[in-house]
């Protein structure tokens, strides 16, 4: 079963990298990067709403004062990071923006180390100058000296690893006291109910007629949403987080696919090489169950 496991992370994982194509078949309808976010998780809400209800009405059952960590998952995380990759996907490139967004294995070491007094080790700070590196060579600040892309498109860029990052730190705690289906349906409800009164999408009904429209919908909130998190789930159970970590970088190599194949966007050998570097750092900032426990064992 372990390798059916793995190949269920990846087709998740590859299922999240797609995402663009729905992304760019909405802009063309006119929907800003707001709006788009909200079709998301408003369509992936109502999903995840029939299947909780479908398999147990009793996942509903929470403590209202745990709802901040729900404000934590679906608006400060969901909400803000796609917002985030949106943009940056519109101000830079699929690529770029992808391989921004997988700066957030590096910010999460470093939020972790003063949240939960996790210790930077030789391998994560590795993991750290790679990333670093990696971005550069992407962005093109290296070799040239100056940025090939955008300061906004960067900034919103590493904003998405932010917002994703945000997404481990709030759900760790989440997922102390409830299933991963209460923690991904409530994140989704939290940020529909965020977006639904701020983004001005009920001016857009004509075009949310449109069969285009509604099927980049069904694209975004059913297969790179709900399919994808549903598949990298099943496979989480099999396999340790950190392999399902290592083999989820299948996303950003779609993405850049996606770029290069579908929109025929133009990437330099160094940009391939920071896109390897960033990927890279993933694999190694991810230290096996063993080599953690030699570490404490020798503390």
């Amino acid at each position: 079963m372990k390798n059916w496991a793995f190949v269920l992370i990846a087709l998740g994982a590859a299922l999240w990298g797609l995402i663009a194509i729905f992304v760019e078949g909405l802009y063309a309808y006119g929907f800003t990067a707001l709006q788009v976010v909200a079709i998301r998780v408003i369509v992936a809400a109502l999903i995840l709403i029939g299947f909780a209800l479908l398999k147990d009405p009793k996942l509903f059952k929470v403590h209202w004062r745990d709802s901040i960590y729900f404000i934590g998952t679906g608006i400060f995380s969901i909400v803000f990071f796609n917002w985030c990759l949106f943009t940056a996907i519109r101000e830079t490139s699929i690529a770029v923006a992808a391989i921004l967004l997988y700066t957030a294995p590096a910010i999460v070491t470093i939020i972790s180390r003063f949240l939960f007094k996790e210790w930077f080790t030789k391998r994560k700070l590795a993991a750290l100058f790679m990333t670093l590196f990696g971005c550069a060579f992407v962005i093109g600040l290296i070799p040239g000296g100056s940025s090939s892309v955008s300061l906004y498109g960067v900034i919103v860029g590493l904003g998405s690893g932010l917002g994703y990052a945000l997404y481990s730190i709030f759900g760790k705690y989440a997922l102390s006291k409830y299933s991963s289906l209460t923690v991904i349906t409530y994140t989704f409800i939290f940020a529909s109910v965020a977006m639904i009164p701020t983004t001005g999408l009920w001016r857009m009904t004509s075009e949310l007629k449109e069969p285009g429209v509604i099927l980049n919908a069904v694209g975004i909130g059913f297969v790179s949403t709900v399919l994808a998190y549903m598949l990298y789930t099943a496979g989480l159970q099999f396999v340790e987080s950190s392999r399902a970590s290592i083999t989820a970088t299948v996303e950003p190599v779609v993405a850049t696919l996606v770029s290069v194949v579908l929109f025929q966007e133009q990437l330099t050998v160094w940009q391939l090489a920071g896109i390897f570097l960033v990927l890279s750092a993933v694999m190694i900032v991810q230290e096996s169950k063993k080599a953690r426990l030699k570490q404490s064992l020798a503390k």
